[in-house]
């Protein structure tokens, strides 16, 4: 997703937002004020907006759950035969006509997602960014309907400009 347009950006101008030590001390007032100087023709291009907490230092040591890289990488490495099967490209690759086509949620995904539009005041670039983010995530699922599940997850990753 989005593999030429990356970035990483503070959530205040201390960067310490959100941050388990409590250490900022941003108002909201210049937290919306240092967020509105991204703009949003620019966050529209940007695939997913996720927040990523820091760690506290005591649960770095800690032993880790969940599936292996190599676990990981299997299903990235399905889900990208899926793609190319399907539309002969990666979802990032496609173009506004493809994702119509390729990109197709189910009644009830596209209901969320209508809702998703007026609520969050989305561009039509940001509405695209989100189908095509569901249909990975729905590849990833190894599913071939993208349903209301992936466009709610999909929704989730774009929220942190709509904050």
């Amino acid at each position: 997703m989005g593999a030429s347009c990356k970035r990483a950006t503070q959530l205040c101008r201390c960067g310490f937002l959100g941050h388990y030590s409590g250490r900022c001390r941003c108002t909201p007032d210049q937290v919306l004020h240092y967020r509105s100087k991204i703009s949003g023709p620019l966050l529209d291009r940007i695939d997913i907006h996720i927040e990523v907490p820091a760690v506290p230092t005591e649960d770095l040591a800690r032993a880790r759950s969940g599936d292996s890289s190599g676990t990981i990488r299997g299903r990235v490495a399905q889900a990208r035969a899926r793609m190319i099967a399907r539309q002969g490209k990666e979802n990032a690759r496609l173009i506004t006509r493809e994702i119509d086509n390729d990109c197709v949620p189910d009644a009830k995904g596209a209901t969320l997602l209508k809702q998703a539009i007026g609520k969050l005041g989305l561009s039509a670039r940001g509405y695209h960014r989100i189908l095509m983010v569901a249909r990975t995530i729905a590849d990833l699922a190894g599913v071939d309907r993208i349903s209301e599940a992936q466009v709610a997850e999909a929704i989730q990753y774009r929220r942190i400009d709509r904050a």
